[in-house]
Order: C-alpha cells, then structure tokens, then sequence
C-alpha cells in the first residue's frame, strides 16, 4: 500500500515538471501561430508553473487541485496568451476530478470549472470567438470528464469483480473445510465405533470366563490387546491425514476384509466372507467406502444382532461393486447402529453410524438398502458405480 502511494506521488512529479517544461518551452511557439495573442512574459510562466505544480495535490486534493488549474488557465486566457500546453494541465486536472470522485459532485465541479474556462470566449484581452468558442471551450472539459467517468466505472468493476472472486475463493475453502472435517468425523466413527464395540464384546466374554475358566479369559484378553491395538494405529492414519504436511498413508479397502473378519472372530462374531466376480482394482474413494460399509454392518451385528455369525458378499460387475452384509439375528425393532441410534426401518434416518453410510454411498452416486429380510434377520445392500451409472 505505501509502495503504492510513492509510486503515485512519484508519477505526479514526473506528470506536473514535464509539462511545466513543455509549457515554458513550446507557449512561444505556440504564440508565434497566434496573431494578435499577448506575448509570452513574466505573468504568463508564472500562471503555466501554477497550473503545473498544482496537479503534484491531485490526488489528496482533486478538487481544490481542479479550482486552482481552472483559476491559472481562465485567467492565463482572459488576459489573451496563446492557447497551448497550459490547457493540458487543465484537462489532467478535469479527468482527475472525474476519476476519484463520485459522478454527482464530479460532475458539479466540472461544471464550475468550465463556467470559468469559458469566460475568456467573452472576454479576453485577445481575439474574443463569442458564442462560437463555447463548444471548442466545452471539448476540454467534457471530453477527459467522459474518460474520467469511463476508468472509474472500469475500476469500480474490477475491483468487485476481484472481491466476488476472494468471496467465491474463501467460500470454496470453506466449503473444502468443512467436508474435510465431516470425512475425517466419519472416519474416526467408523473405526472408533468399530474397535470399541469388539473390545466391549471381548471385555464382557474374558469377565464372563473369568471366574470358571481363567485360561480362556486370557485369550479374550489378548484379543482385546490386539483390537485396541489395532484401531489405535487405524485411528492415527485416520488423524495423520489432519497434520498438514504429513504423508498420508494408505486408507483402509475391502483388501482388509479379512483382517477384519478375523478380529471380529476374536469377539465372538463368526464372519462367512464370500466373493462374486473377479476381484481388481478400484477407485480409492470406492474401495474406502465399500470397507467402512461392511465394518459399520458387522459392527451392528456384533452389537445388536444378538447372533454368533453373518455374511459378507463382495459382488465384483462391469460397472459397479456391490456388498452385502446379511445375518439371522433380531430384526429391524430394537436395532441400533454404532452410535446408539435407533434405526427403525429401511430408509428411514438413522444414527450416525448408518447416515453415515449413507452419505459416503449417496456422494459416490450409489444406493443403499438397509431393512429386515424376509426369513428374518436384517440386511445391509450397497451398489457403487465404477464407471457410467447402470
């Protein structure tokens, strides 16, 4: 901003010296192709110098910068001196007034200088044009007026145009923000929801054995050693991702399946894990969400289902993933999900365990079915589009 402000006092010098130089030097030119003006003398450098320097206040003071050049040039011309560079100083003056002011009081300003401009056209101790000098008069303070009025609207535009842009932009990384923090939210849930459910069903199978059978307790025991362990590091991949700069590692995807099929185990949830299809490659954000998917399911299972097993198909199509999560257990009353939500019924909102799965499926263009299956039990269905939708 300072540097700014230099540069335009800095270019009002170099503005107001060159033509004060060009006017001490080019008015006796101009004055030789001017019969019957009054000759170049002491009075006309002086008013020339005056409506030059004048123009170094332009921009702290356009007004009174416009009263001054306006004074030095009627009078400079009132007294008969030839018509030349003095004028150009008056018309920087009349563009800088119409510039840096508002239309209403710029134009009432312009007005008052050209009232005084045009008073020589009647009186001048030199050739006096009459009524037919008032247009040529008019040129030098309507036209830089126009050009005035033209850049400002110009630069108001940019400069809106530039602050929508920052809106626009700080929006946007608002935006960004806050869906960061919503994934992050829903991934820390899932694998909290998921680590403390299995360790709650060991913690309750080690205090159940541990009074008659002590040396089973202790396998419950490692089990929960193991999981707690295990969503720990989870759950610091999951946070890495917070730290700016840090290296994110790989996100989970359905090739952990059996790692969690297997700690599941460990909590007394029996896991059938089937595949259809020939497994590949999939798009990260698909292969994120098809796995927390099945964990938020089975975690259910575990929680609520009251049963011992379930099963679990990964459907591998042409265009799409399918998983599905199926068990015998209680049906859709009494079923909560891994935030201790009632879930009712297919379709309807939930907690936040299963709006979430949801949300992670309705983003990727996929649909969700959640309900009781008809022979009973309770089922959890996913498709999610790999390439054009089906």
């Amino acid at each position: 901003m300072r540097w700014t402000r230099w540069q335009g006092v800095a270019g009002d010098t170099v503005l107001a010296l060159a033509l004060l130089v060009f006017g001490v030097l080019a008015t006796g030119l101009a004055g030789d192709n001017q019969p019957g003006s009054t000759p170049v003398d002491a009075i006309c450098l002086a008013l020339i110098a005056l409506a030059a320097l004048a123009l170094l206040l332009r921009r702290r003071a356009p007004v009174a910068t416009l009263a001054v050049v306006t004074v030095a040039t009627s009078t400079y011309l009132v007294l008969g001196y030839p018509y030349g560079p003095i004028l150009l100083a008056f018309l920087f003056a009349v563009y800088t007034v119409a510039v840096r002011l508002p239309v209403r009081p710029a134009a009432l300003a312009a007005s008052g200088a050209f009232v005084l401009l045009v008073a020589h056209v009647f009186v001048s101790r030199g050739p006096a044009p009459g009524w037919f000098g008032v247009l040529p008069a008019s040129a030098w303070v309507v036209v830089p007026f126009a050009v005035g009025v033209v850049v400002r609207v110009n630069r108001e535009t940019a400069a809106r145009s530039r602050a929508e842009q920052a809106r626009e932009r700080a929006e946007q990384a608002r935006r960004q923000a806050d869906e960061e923090r919503l994934r992050i939210a829903q991934e820390v849930h899932d694998v909290v929801g998921h680590g403390l459910a299995a360790i709650s069903m060991q913690a309750e199978i080690a205090l159940h054995l541990l009074p008659k059978r002590p040396e089973q307790a202790e396998v419950a025991l490692t089990a929960i050693s193991r999981t707690s362990r295990e969503a720990l590091d989870e759950l610091r991949v999951t946070l890495g991702a917070v730290r700016r700069g840090a290296e994110r590692e790989p996100v989970p995807g359905l090739a952990r399946l059996p790692a969690l099929c297997d700690r599941l185990a460990g909590a007394g949830l029996a896991v059938d894990l089937r595949q259809d299809g020939d497994p590949r490659e999939l798009p990260a954000a698909v292969d994120l969400a098809a796995y927390r998917v099945v964990q938020e399911a089975l975690t259910n299972v575990l929680r609520h289902a009251g049963v011992a097993s379930a099963e679990v198909t990964v459907g591998y199509r042409e265009n799409e993933l399918t998983v599905e999560v199926t068990d015998r257990g209680v049906g859709a009353a009494g079923r909560f999900d891994a935030a201790g939500e009632l879930d009712v019924a297919a379709g309807q909102a939930g907690g936040h365990g299963l709006a979430g799965m949801r949300e992670r499926v309705a983003a990727l263009g996929g649909r969700l079915t959640i309900g009781p299956r008809p022979g009973g039990g309770f089922r959890v269905w996913a498709r999610l589009p790999l390439g054009p939708s089906t």
